[in-house]
């Protein structure tokens, strides 16, 4: 059985609970234990802390392979070496092998992990640490002198940045070893050690309020980049369609003092269809309810499509497909309900407000991150034109 071992004690002198502070909107320790978790090497993730607020927290995470191991005051002083606590664990439970990861480490992926157990399992391997390659000169200090003295290079032959190797730098994110050679060494790698290449910017660990800002961008980035590759193709969309209300409003139901019904729109979203119409897209409305409001709202966004009291939705997209020549795989579609459902399985990508029930969200291919009423139609729309430009 292979564990992942992630140590988080309560206290931190130089950010106060620092495990549990968010980065990113999650607590810091959520992302390495996402990332075990996530991992098919990984049979059990074992999270041991000294603090009942870091352990509540990492139960609330809901992962289904982890467990708490509650470490003694001991290994969780200042003083106590990583080494401390892992040996602490190993001594009463039975695993085979051990990867400690640890929690200052973030950037961590599944995949780095994955690829960790891929070279431990190679014959004559031991142990494995990740490390990133650094192209950077270092220098020491003489102990006689007091010179400046270069460490890895000749001064007198710099080498350019494109021909020099480099060295191998630990990052901390991980280590791969047995629970026997942890146990008879000690030390959390020993024996014939393999190291894993990370990416550079895994060369940061937070132990300082400076490297809190520097990681948070970094993870910013990378979010944003897979949540882009992971975006449905918008490019063969010729027909945009919205259900109305929950959709082009915030599903309210607003009346005044005299009774009569009022809804909210959002200008950004007639401008997307504005913008969808302009980059010929055909663009509609489908709605189960028959109202003057939603009418007059249709007029004057100049839609091409009003379908009003449509509580079977999809066999109607299916003739305006015949009308319009164009096959359901060229729709996009937005809802938020039951009425919604059919048509979201169907259409080429079906799309769900995040206020929309979990039913249709579940077969959504994509939520928008704004919600109904407020601009998550000119979202989508905005999706659809980054294809055409």
């Amino acid at each position: 059985m292979n564990i992942a071992f992630i140590p988080v004690r309560g206290g931190s002198k130089s950010i106060p609970l620092k495990n549990i502070k968010e980065i990113c909107g999650k607590p810091l320790v959520y992302w390495t234990v996402a990332a075990a978790n996530a991992c098919e090497n990984i049979d059990k993730v074992i999270v041991s802390t000294d603090s009942p607020i870091i352990e509540s927290t990492v139960v609330s995470f809901g992962f289904p392979k982890v467990e708490i191991h509650h470490r003694s005051a001991e290994s969780a002083t200042d003083t106590a070496s990583t080494e401390f606590a892992m040996l602490e664990y190993a001594r009463q439970a039975e695993f085979d092998n051990m990867v400690l990861v640890q929690a200052t480490s973030p950037l961590l992926s599944s995949e780095d992990l994955s690829h960790g157990f891929e070279v431990f399992n190679q014959p004559d391997c031991d142990s494995v640490l990740s490390v990133v390659k650094q192209k950077r000169f270092y220098w020491d200090i003489a102990e006689d002198t007091g010179n400046a003295i270069p460490v890895n290079y000749d001064p007198f032959h710099r080498p350019r940045r494109q021909e020099f190797e480099g060295f191998l730098t630990e990052n901390g994110a991980f280590y791969i070893t047995s629970r026997d050679d942890l146990l008879s060494s000690g030390n959390r790698i020993s024996g014939n050690i393999r190291s894993v290449e990370m990416d550079e910017a895994t060369a940061y660990e937070i132990d300082e309020p400076s490297d809190w800002i520097i990681i948070e961008k970094l993870m910013q980035k990378r979010i944003q980049t897979e949540a882009a590759s992971q975006l449905p193709d918008f490019s063969h969309i010729k027909m945009f369609l919205t259900d109305s209300d929950g959709c082009l409003t915030d599903g309210g139901m607003y009346y005044t003092e005299n009774g009569d019904e009022i809804k909210k729109f959002n200008t950004q979203d007639g401008k997307g269809l504005a913008l969808l119409k302009e980059a010929n897209i055909i663009t509609g409305i489908v709605t189960g309810e028959s109202r003057e409001l939603v009418s007059r709202r249709a007029q004057k966004l100049g839609v091409d499509i009003l379908e009003m009291g449509a509580n079977d939705k999809l066999p109607i997209i299916r003739k305006l497909c015949e009308q319009y020549d164009i096959s359901l795989e060229d729709v996009c579609y937005i809802g938020d309900d039951l009425g919604d459902l059919d048509v979201i399985k169907a259409v080429g990508i079906g799309c769900s407000v995040p206020n929309g029930i979990d039913i249709v969200k579940k077969s959504a291919k994509y939520i928008t991150k704004k919600s109904g009423g407020n601009g998550a139609i000119r979202e989508v729309a905005d999706l659809i034109l980054a294809t055409k430009v």
